[in-house]
């Protein structure tokens, strides 16, 4: 009995099997939202599930789970870096898959998170050049694990206003001026802008007080400050932002008043879901998520921006401090 078409028969059958069953899995795997927007962030380099976690703002877990079916489907290749593992797609994927991958391009362009996860994207590359940030953040993390006597985080930030250049400085949002008292024992000029009538009587007599002639206390909108055009080096908005009417238009505002090579630095709250803080603090916003803060700095003008997390509250509802800045 000849066996050769049996054979044939058989190897086509499983060949057809193959081929269905890896166009199912293809088909599974890029049926869901997340896994288009994991997609379109592996387009252009390779991440970390850190990373990704950092773009899309979703659990490690969840973000583990959508890319194993990534990599099930063969569409997603990965490989260890010490104890990180890095994703990207597949560049020897069949040519199905291939078309899927496009496919899955065109469809995250249509979601609404595509235009803030690119704008995250940028940022996270851009960061991993700057080696100064990563040293930091290493030295950051080892600050609280190690006691070591007279180490303090106050006394980092009195050595730090040691080392300042004379700057005209503008504190916008400045509240009763803690942060700009500090500053003018050091900088060449502050000025303090709030909105309330009595909390800038209070600054003023506080700095004459202790003799800060260099601090001026001035009634305002931070959105519209009432500062001459370049005619500051540094524009500081902390924890003030998320009052602002239009946060844009603050930022805006910022701009214009800084001189050619001025720096903004805003600290606020990253977006949070904290919906008290509307009635217990009077914030206007519920913070801000960086792609916002990168959007507005990108379009008032600033160049070189950085954003990152820089502190995480250990009680609930764990409020997150992110440090976004900018040159003019």
């Amino acid at each position: 009995m000849c066996f050769g078409p049996v054979v044939n028969w058989l190897f086509r059958k499983s060949a057809a099997a193959y081929a269905m069953t890896s166009t199912l899995k293809s088909l599974r795997a890029l049926s869901d939202p997340t896994r288009l927007r994991i997609v379109a962030l592996l387009e252009r380099d390779e991440l970390s599930v850190n990373e990704l976690q950092e773009v899309t703002r979703m659990g490690q877990s969840r973000i583990s789970t959508h890319l194993g079916l990534l990599q099930d489907a063969r569409l997603v290749r990965s490989r260890r870096d010490g104890k990180r593992t890095f994703y990207r797609l597949d560049a020897q994927a069949e040519s199905a898959a291939r078309e899927f991958i496009q496919l899955a391009l065109r469809g995250a362009r249509e979601l609404p998170e595509g235009g803030s996860d690119q704008i995250n994207l940028k940022r996270i590359l851009a960061r991993r050049h700057e080696q100064e940030r990563v040293f930091f953040n290493q030295v950051a993390g080892r600050f609280d694990r190690v006691y070591g006597p007279g180490r303090s985080w106050q006394a980092f930030g009195h050595l730090l206003l040691r080392i300042l250049p004379p700057l005209d400085v503008a504190d916008l949002g400045s509240g009763e001026g803690l942060l700009s008292e500090l500053l003018a024992r050091r900088c060449r000029r502050v000025i303090a802008v709030d909105n309330s009538e009595k909390i800038v009587a209070f600054g003023a007599r506080k700095a004459k007080k202790n003799g800060l002639k260099n601090l001026e206390f001035r009634r305002g909108d931070l959105q519209e400050p009432p500062i001459d055009s370049t005619s500051v080096d540094l524009v500081i908005l902390s924890q003030a932002l998320h009052h602002a009417e239009e946060p844009g238009k603050a930022v805006a505002g910022a701009h214009r008043i800084l001189r050619p090579g001025g720096q903004i630095m805003i600290l606020d709250l990253l977006k949070h879901g904290f919906e008290q803080a509307h009635e217990l603090y009077g914030d206007r916003w519920l913070g801000f998520a960086e792609s916002d803060l990168h959007r507005w700095l990108e379009s008032a003008g600033f160049k070189q921006v950085e954003i990152s997390v820089v502190a995480r509250e250990e009680a609930p509802p764990h409020f997150q401090t992110v440090l976004a800045g900018g040159a003019k």
